[in-house]
């Protein structure tokens, strides 16, 4: 915690002199989104606060905010902690993404389409996979899908999806053996987006809905495995 605590810290300069509880709210998402506190970490308020340097007040607004997104929770008597989806949250995470990422696809219109962060997002993931860097090749498949919905041009559909991500990367943050999760989805990302880039719409979204479907069956399998392991210990 106090590595964590630490880099926190180092955060303090983002709030500037227009500290408010959406901007805390926006540095602890991608911490905890990032697994800086690691699903059923307990959050203290007087370290955190310290390490921003704002408000018990303004630090507890931020928490409400992140426990209406469904990213924390708020036990009684015990405090706020980083919640642990179950396997039904991670289901219904993924009927959200089905509906909206085939649905922005579904809607693109004539190519060509503005696919730059796509392909960046493919590139980022093939140097991360060259390093071993496991962790770093999940990030970015969810930029490469956060890239994706933000060929809607739309706000709204971005903000939803913000914390849907978020949501997923607590899934992923228990899974014990990230490569056997993120290693098949880098060669389908590249074929989503080699089916853009040729202004086939049908053929991408035809690979995005079977690419989420063996995903959730994927995600599942291993969480419902690490989940059960945890709770038996």
């Amino acid at each position: 915690m106090a590595e964590q605590l630490a880099q926190l810290a180092d955060d303090r300069a983002l709030l500037g002199r227009t500290s408010t509880a959406e901007r805390v709210s926006d540095i602890l998402r991608s911490r905890v989104a990032d697994g800086y506190f690691p699903p059923g970490t307990r959050l203290s308020e007087d370290s955190i606060g310290g390490a921003l340097g704002v408000s018990r007040n303004t630090l507890r607004e931020a928490f409400r905010l992140l426990t209406h997104e469904r990213l924390l929770v708020h036990e009684l008597n015990r405090g706020v902690f980083v919640r642990v989806l179950t396997v039904e949250d991670v289901e219904d995470i993924y009927r959200t993404r089905a509906l909206v990422e085939c649905a922005v696809v579904r809607g693109l219109g004539e190519a060509p389409y503005p696919l730059r962060g796509l392909a960046d997002a493919v590139a980022a993931g093939g140097t991360a996979a060259a390093e071993d860097d496991w962790k770093a090749v999940g990030t970015a498949n969810i930029h490469f899908h956060q890239e994706l919905v933000a060929l809607a041009r739309s706000a709204r559909t971005d903000e939803l999806m913000r914390s849907v991500f978020a949501e997923l990367r607590l899934a992923f943050h228990l899974v014990d053996d990230p490569r056997r999760l993120h290693e098949p989805y880098l060669a389908r990302n590249g074929e989503i987006l080699g089916a853009l880039e040729a202004g086939e719409r049908g053929a991408a979204e035809g690979l995005l809905e079977r690419y989420l479907a063996d995903s959730l069956e994927r995600v599942v399998e291993v969480y419902r495995r690490r989940v059960s392991s945890a709770q038996s210990q």
